[in-house]
């Protein structure tokens, strides 16, 4: 099992470039496509700590499920906003690759090379 975790979208051209740099510096994450494997509260609760980002820096705002979630509403708690996420998946900024205990979004892909 890898010590590297990326959280992946094999159809999203970044989360293809940040997989791929990452292969060719000999490093062979664990891939969770999380559209497939959704993030529990918890995980994500968890993951917005390894980033330091609050949930609303994490959503993807042009995803027809935020207009859907009534995301655009900025009094939203930060609870809701997590619930949503793990409801609507695709609401997830990807890529995000995980390193002993730090993890970076893959946007612009190199900035994942911050945590190796």
């Amino acid at each position: 099992m890898s010590d590297t975790l990326i959280y992946h979208n094999p159809r999203c051209s970044k989360s293809r470039q940040t997989l791929q740099l990452l292969q060719e510096r000999g490093i062979e994450p664990e891939v969770r496509e999380y559209l497939k494997q959704p993030l529990s509260t918890d995980e994500l609760k968890q993951l917005l700590s390894l980033l330091n980002i609050a949930p609303r820096a994490l959503l993807r705002t042009t995803e027809a499920d935020y207009q859907e979630a009534g995301l655009e509403n900025q009094t939203i708690s930060d609870a809701a906003i997590i619930e949503a996420m793990a409801r609507y998946p695709k609401l997830i900024e990807r890529p995000i690759v995980v390193h002993q205990g730090q993890a970076r979004i893959g946007r612009p892909p190199e900035q994942v090379l911050e945590i190796f």
